[in-house]
């Protein structure tokens, strides 16, 4: 009853107009950002430690900026319960889809970096771009409310994307390897590990960070090619997703060296549009836990 009075709610705000959803938006900001001040004091800590070169000044610009996409984001994600087909391709385009798609076509699976970085609820939307037939999903991580993780995964789905729960991962990923069917599986590999998972560290954002690995694995363990997600924020609700590729042998590099290159290029994209990365987490809690 519940998940079916949300997906009524959602549907609901989903068709209203985009030029609407952003005066909602700019509307929102203000509570949002002055009187409920979510995760202003994360936000405040990440963005000062990440950029010790920017004076208080700028950072509340950056802060401001970055909570106004918030808000942009939510609402555009919500769109995700209706939009077509069409108007989704139009509003988040993906560059170098042919250099995947050729890969594809010769029988090689593609694995994609991303992070938590402009419209990633969008990126779902990947599989319009694919070859037909090709197997396109994303790793997720469940959410604790269970009607709210129906919902997700509906809207999540909705161009065809496959949602993984991330503990299922090698098992899904090797059902495929045997099958020999070939996909393509989009990491959000910016997420923190858990303290005793903490075995790569590297230097993030001016942050001695611990990262996840077990992207790096699933490539060089079952032949993966590997590309990175570039996103970039056009202009006001309209994406494009530059495919990079990382390296021409990934199984050929050494321990983690494909893990740092995916934090390379991130970090890049973060310092040239910092709004428009997630900072309302505690991204580097267990980095000053360890560090301390």
């Amino acid at each position: 009853m519940i998940y079916h009075l949300l997906r009524f709610f959602l549907k609901l705000l989903s068709y209203i107009p985009f030029r609407v959803l952003y005066i909602l938006s700019d509307g929102l900001f203000y509570p949002l950002y002055y009187l409920i001040r979510y995760r202003r004091k994360i936000v405040r800590r990440n963005l000062t430690e990440s950029f010790p070169e920017k004076n208080l000044s700028e950072i509340k610009h950056v802060e401001k900026r970055f909570y106004r996409f918030f808000t942009d984001m939510i609402l555009e994600s919500c769109k995700l319960a209706s939009i077509s087909q069409d108007e989704i391709r139009r509003r988040m385009k993906f560059k170098n889809v042919e250099e995947v798609n050729g890969m594809l076509k010769q029988g090689k699976s593609v694995a994609v970096y991303l992070g938590h970085y402009g419209n990633w609820e969008w990126v779902s939307s990947m599989p319009l771009w694919l070859e037909k037939d090709i197997i396109g999903a994303q790793i997720y991580h469940r959410l604790s409310n269970k009607n709210v993780d129906k919902l997700m995964l509906h809207i999540r789905g909705r161009m065809g994307a496959i949602s993984i729960d991330m503990h299922k991962t090698a098992r899904y990923i090797t059902a495929l390897a045997t099958e020999h069917k070939v996909c393509t599986i989009g990491f959000i590999a910016d997420q923190s590990p858990r303290k005793r998972d903490s075995h790569h560290f590297l230097h993030f954002l001016h942050h001695n960070t611990p990262v996840l690995t077990g992207t790096e694995k699933i490539i060089k363990h079952y032949g993966f090619e590997a590309f990175y997600l570039d996103v970039k924020r056009t202009k006001r609700g309209y994406y494009e997703a530059e495919f990079v590729k990382m390296h021409d042998n990934p199984q050929s590099l050494r321990d983690f060296e494909l893990t740092d290159l995916y934090f390379k290029h991130l970090e890049q994209a973060i310092t040239k549009r910092p709004e428009l990365y997630l900072w309302t987490h505690k991204r580097f809690r267990i980095a000053t836990l360890l560090n301390e």
